[in-house]
């Protein structure tokens, strides 16, 4: 690859003030765009990560992003210093207004941690073609940061259900590692 891309740049360092103000640089536009463009970006790069670094590493690094992205947004869209199930409703209507996808809370158990979680109509894969296989590494990622950003324990989260193996919602199931 040219050099141009490999260059080290601070505004590759994520912050979550490096986002930018949306509403003034996209005047015109605004702030939503069609999921196939979000797609387009995702599914892309994690094809150019597989094919440079090997599947396996390419989703251990989507997982990553996904735990660094969740960790921000629980820190910097939801309530922290709540009850449970204040703060799974919060994170409900935070999921369902940015349109990331609808929250339903199968299980919790309060003594470890333990949770299944659904997710509908999935930004990731709501609508992909079945393929057999889970395709959601980000989400976990993803879940388990807000999880972990919320509670102070860490999260190990895998998608058991994925539209990508034919379900209709994707599945998680979450379990405190420490």
């Amino acid at each position: 690859m040219n050099n141009v891309f490999m260059s080290e740049q601070t505004h590759n360092i994520f912050t979550w003030e490096n986002l930018g103000d949306i509403k003034q640089g996209r005047g015109n536009l605004g702030e939503e765009m069609p999921v196939l463009v979000y797609r387009l970006m995702q599914y892309t790069m994690l094809d150019v990560l597989s094919k440079a670094y090997g599947s396996d590493t390419a989703n251990v690094h989507f997982r990553a992003a996904g735990y660094l992205a969740g960790t921000e947004f629980a820190k910097n869209t939801l309530q922290l210093d709540v009850d449970f199930d204040t703060f799974v409703s919060g994170l409900q209507d935070a999921l369902k207004s940015m349109k990331i996808g609808i929250l339903r809370m199968e299980a919790f158990d309060a003594e470890t941690g333990a949770l299944t979680l659904t997710v509908g109509e999935d930004l990731d894969c709501s609508g992909l073609p079945v393929t057999n296989e889970t395709v959601c590494m980000y989400d976990e990622g993803f879940i388990s940061g807000i999880l972990e950003a919320y509670t102070g324990k860490k999260y190990d989260v895998k998608e058991v259900d994925c539209w990508a193996n034919g379900d209709r919602v994707c599945r998680f199931t979450g379990n405190v590692t420490e």
